[in-house]
């Protein structure tokens, strides 16, 4: 499985977050896997860690989500757009792996295939400020 399938995945569990209680992550998670077929153990454990290790940290995410998205507090942003940002800035903050660009990148390219019309534009926006 590439990374950009991989992010993907990942993607679509931390969108979960928002409809669900915190203690039922690990449930969803379970469920999307299920729903995977075919699926290599060494992904499904990859994602299912990142996702993890993601949610723990969601307070310092949106924290510094907040901090560059002038007037779009994460509580008024698209439910998409907030998992596509959240994913990305844990892999500029936090994942040493993944070089800022790629994040940014990636990010966009969700935010075309989930978000709403101008979504690309604004999840670049926010992350360009946070990248500085």
């Amino acid at each position: 499985m590439t990374r950009s399938v991989i992010r993907e995945h990942i993607f679509k569990l931390l969108f979960r977050v928002e409809f669900h209680d915190a203690h039922e992550l690990d449930g969803q998670i379970r469920l999307y896997m299920n729903g995977l077929g075919t699926i290599s153990e060494a992904d499904c454990k990859y994602i299912t860690e990142k996702t993890q290790t993601i949610a723990a940290l969601l307070p310092e995410i949106d924290e510094k989500i907040n901090s560059v998205s002038e007037g779009w507090p994460v509580n008024r942003l698209g439910k998409a757009e907030l998992a596509i940002m959240r994913l990305a800035v844990y892999e500029m903050l936090y994942d040493e792996d993944i070089p800022v660009n790629v994040a940014i990148n990636e990010a966009v390219e969700l935010a075309k295939n989930y978000g709403g019309d101008n979504a690309p534009s604004f999840v670049n926006g926010v992350l360009a400020k946070l990248a500085k």
